[in-house]
């Protein structure tokens, strides 16, 4: 194994909103030296906001709109995290995120144990065996009893759960953690902003009544021997292999336990894993460069309206200036400034192994799911783009602005926030969403990036699926009887716009050999 690309670690981390993913990179940058003060989410006091929410309308709503990926050393290893919206308004940036890690991370509240959001992205981590690890959030304040939480985990995650540290007592009684990985004891003193001491202690000995009280120190030694009993040992072949999900508990806020996980997760988590492309199954440690991207983020710099395409390097070695083939079409590039990431700092790069992920400078030639290679014609799937279930007409409020309107929804859709698809019949622009909040957004950046303003009004649709038929003929016949509803993507593929369950239902028993997809695979 290539030394460079085993002490690569990629992981996202996933949750439901509020759960505390981006407090909780916060903590991870600062053990990492790349900031100094870690930023607040949602504070008044505290006017530095959290370096991965760094667009304006996250630091004004105090939630994560995009993913944002960032990279720092530690101990010797190279971390590279990505933290992601929990908001299920924006699953898909979520969903499209996790096919470029290697590991995740689930956060989860300690009162609130497992919501819908977090069952969805477990759904996409079993999906493609990605390994995880669960960090029990909020232990300072009052919550649901451990054991209850655990078997909570595994009923709704469909997971085996192996603790690796646990909590002693909770809410305004907690004490600290236990370190099982490690065998320490970690006190917690919440009136510090700073790591607390770590002891090591011999279990059976008066040192850890003295240090916790005799009833506690009691309760965390039959709370062990119960946990040595029902858990089977941790071995990390059933982490890798996502059979076995390891568990941590601290408070992210506080800074509690959050380096414990820190420290197991970059010595047990995997290294870039082979990527399967359509023709072979990619290895990281092939010598020729290949990646594919899967994410686009405009105006990352305001001030140059700049496109920034996310590369996840699948084999090899990244070089800059170096030829390499676009494989959609068919053209060869060169990269005299790709970057790497802080959230929105940036800075130029030489090279890049695989597993890291490279900003390419964007000028419209990339969409999702594009593959780079230095010559081989390979093609990354599973990608998937959703069919959007909210539906809204897109109006020009200002005519003096088209230009800038057309540019913003361009350069927006092909982000991936939202899909776009024109009317056949009258010509109208549809944005197609898979949640209210995306509307919102859209409007938003549209008004404060590219200085246009829209409107949205109301359209009556249910579903927007593509299709293909086996025969010419039919399809005409189709677009002739549903002109109404025909309406063409950013593509230019035949979506079909049904405006209710039943005359979908109705058009598939209607047309046997008309293929309706849900999903576009780009």
């Amino acid at each position: 194994m290539n030394p460079e690309i085993e002490r690569r670690r990629t992981f996202a981390i996933i949750s439901h909103p509020d759960a505390g993913k981006t407090t909780l990179t916060e903590k991870l940058l600062l053990f990492g030296g790349q900031i100094q003060v870690a930023g607040a989410v949602k504070s008044n006091k505290i006017k530095k906001t959290a370096t991965s929410d760094w667009m304006e309308i996250e630091k004004q709503r105090g939630i994560s709109v995009t993913t944002s990926v960032m990279e720092f050393d530690y101990d010797g290893y190279k971390v590279n995290i990505l933290d992601t919206p929990g908001h299920q308004d924006f699953a898909e940036d979520t969903f499209r995120t996790l096919t470029a890690v290697d590991s995740a991370i689930i956060v989860v509240d300690s009162a609130k144990g497992v919501e819908a959001q977090t069952r969805k992205l477990m759904e996409v981590c079993r999906m493609r065996s990605t390994p995880v690890i669960i960090f029990v959030n909020k232990m300072d304040r009052e919550g649901r009893d451990p054991f209850d939480l655990l078997d909570e985990l595994e009923e709704e995650l469909r997971i085996g759960v192996r603790p690796l540290s646990w909590p002693i007592e909770q809410g305004a009684r907690f004490k600290g953690v236990y370190n099982i990985y490690e065998n320490k004891l970690d006190l917690y003193q919440p009136s510090k902003q700073v790591v607390t001491e770590k002891v090591e202690v011999d279990l059976g000995s008066d040192e850890l009544d003295r240090r916790v009280g005799n009833r506690e120190a009691q309760k965390l030694r039959d709370d062990l021997d119960l946990i040595g009993g029902v858990y089977p040992e941790f071995r990390q072949e059933d982490y890798l292999s996502a059979a076995i999900a390891p568990v941590f508990f601290g408070s992210a806020l506080n800074n509690f336990g959050v380096k414990e996980l820190l420290d197991c997760f970059v010595r047990i988590a995997p290294p870039p894993r082979p990527v399967q492309a359509e023709e072979r199954t990619v290895s990281p440690e092939e010598e020729k460069f290949t990646g594919f991207i899967f994410k686009i983020t405009a105006n990352i710099d305001p001030n140059h309206r700049s496109c920034v395409a996310f590369c996840k390097v699948c084999s090899g070695r990244f070089q800059r200036n170096s030829p390499y083939l676009h494989v959609r079409q068919a053209k060869t590039m060169r990269f005299s400034s790709p970057v790497q990431f802080m959230a929105q700092r940036k800075s130029t790069v030489e090279e890049a192994w695989a597993g890291d992920i490279v900003g390419l400078p964007d000028n419209g030639v990339f969409k999702i799911g594009d593959t780079l290679t230095e010559g081989e014609k390979l093609h990354f799937r599973g990608l998937p783009s959703f069919s959007p279930e909210l539906f809204k007409y897109i109006e020009n409020a200002d005519p003096m602005k088209t230009k800038q309107l057309n540019k913003g929804i361009e350069q927006l859709m092909d982000e991936g926030v939202a899909q776009l698809f024109v009317n056949q019949f009258n010509g109208r622009k549809i944005i197609g969403t898979v949640g209210q909040l995306q509307f919102e957004v859209i409007q938003y950046r549209l008004l404060n990036e590219y200085n246009a303003s829209c409107r949205w009004e109301p359209v009556h649709l249910y579903k927007a699926c593509w299709i293909e038929a086996d025969s010419e003929a039919e399809l005409e016949a189709f677009k002739k009887r549903k002109y109404q509803y025909m309406a063409k993507d950013r593509e230019g593929r035949d979506v079909f716009l049904a405006d209710s369950a039943y005359v979908l239902q109705m058009a598939q028993s209607d047309f046997e050999h008309i293929h309706f997809h849900f999903t576009s695979e780009f």
